[in-house]
């Protein structure tokens, strides 16, 4: 409990800071999100390379309040803001956390005007536009990167090390779920804006399918069946399951849902957030896989033997703190791709494109239209 407490504090309450070098690179925020204070503004605070320099927004007085509560010292606003930020010649690096819908048009715009890009998950609407960002990305010598930010944690890549080390066998089937109770995201949420990119899936189900490709290692071959919970809209998925079929027999269940309907309309149901991989030998399984900073379980159990539990919030070699969140770590290998330092782990331009196309493949089995392309053209 205690550690429990002193990761929450140093991480959220009281971000731990750190002196600045002077190089350090410079971040600007288009879009003054609710994730970027965990996503970038309190992980950038211990990163001696990066800082926050500027953040964008249409609305003035937004942008003012987001700038002066998180110290941020260059403000933009306005039908111009976010262009005028991109062109900014003292940032270096753009971070998108905007609707998925706008993806592709404000990564490229940031890629043509020179700078690396941190893109929030979903990459794009389509393996089509993720594609395209990565053939602008080369063509400039610029980084950009997808931020699942779960796949650079301690407790995942542990996770993906027991799974890998053959100790229990081959891969038979894997489970991931994020779902969490009505109640937590109103309805009216832009998350199911159709326009924007919306859904169950292109929100939290990115999650559960990107987990399941990442730890069986291949593409999926077809979904085998699919369902969803509808939500106002009927263009738009309030919730997810669906089965996956992958080479050597191997299937994957994914769930994802934002809004689980209580019990009798009373009675609030369990959130549901865990990656259970089953073996030929046994059974691994990773608790709170997105939120593993603050608390995480590996259970491991074997068909023979005794079941043993594991926690993992350092990097093996001692790299990073038990305080480090996932996207503290997420920013350390975003850093070191751009400084030209190998990361500890990466999202790569083959593993975003991939994670698009199942998304299509699972859409198009619920036989729902998948998400509108972006209007821009590079």
């Amino acid at each position: 409990m205690l550690a429990l407490i002193e990761r929450i504090y140093k991480a959220a309450i009281n971000p731990v800071k750190c002196a600045k070098e002077i190089n350090a690179l410079r971040f600007g925020i288009i879009g003054a999100a609710q994730i970027a204070p965990i996503a970038l503004i309190w992980p950038a605070r211990s990163h001696p390379e990066v800082v926050i320099t500027a953040v964008a927004a249409r609305d003035e007085q937004k942008a003012r309040s987001y700038a002066k509560k998180h110290s941020i010292g260059k403000v933009y606003f306005g039908p111009t803001g976010y262009q005028q930020l991109i062109d900014d010649p003292d940032i270096d690096v753009i971070y998108i956390p905007l609707p998925n819908g706008l993806h592709f048009e404000w990564s490229s715009k940031a890629l043509l005007a020179g700078k690396h890009v941190l893109l929030e998950k979903p990459s794009t609407d389509s393996a089509e536009e993720t594609q395209r960002l990565f053939e602008i990305a080369k063509a400039k010598g610029l980084v950009i990167m997808e931020a699942f930010h779960y796949r650079f944690h301690p407790s995942y890549l542990r996770l993906k090390e027991i799974v890998n080390s053959g100790e229990f066998g081959k891969i038979t089937s894997v489970k991931s779920e994020l779902a969490v109770p009505a109640g937590f995201i109103k309805k009216d949420d832009i998350r199911f804006n159709y326009d924007l990119g919306g859904g169950s899936l292109m929100d939290m189900g990115v999650y559960p399918v990107s987990a399941v490709r990442n730890l069986i290692g291949s593409e999926p071959v077809s979904v085998i069946t699919a369902t969803h919970d509808a939500h106002i809209d009927p263009k738009i998925d309030r919730g997810v399951r669906a089965t996956l079929e992958f080479p050597n027999d191997i299937t994957a269940e994914v769930h994802s849902d934002l809004g689980i309907p209580w019990r009798m309309g009373i009675i609030p149901r369990w959130r549901h957030i865990h990656i259970t991989v089953k073996l030929e030998g046994g059974e691994v399984s990773l608790s709170n896989f997105p939120g593993a900073w603050i608390y995480h379980t590996i259970t491991i159990t074997p068909k023979k033997g005794p079941k043993r539990t594991e926690k993992a919030y350092t990097l093996k070699g001692g790299k990073g703190e038990q305080w480090w969140t996932t996207y503290r770590y997420q920013l350390e290998a975003f850093v070191d791709l751009v400084r030209g330092r190998t990361p500890h782990t990466v999202m790569t331009e083959e593993d975003s494109i991939n994670q698009m196309k199942a998304v299509e493949m699972v859409y198009s089995k619920l036989g729902l239209p998948a998400r509108p392309l972006s209007k821009y053209v590079p």
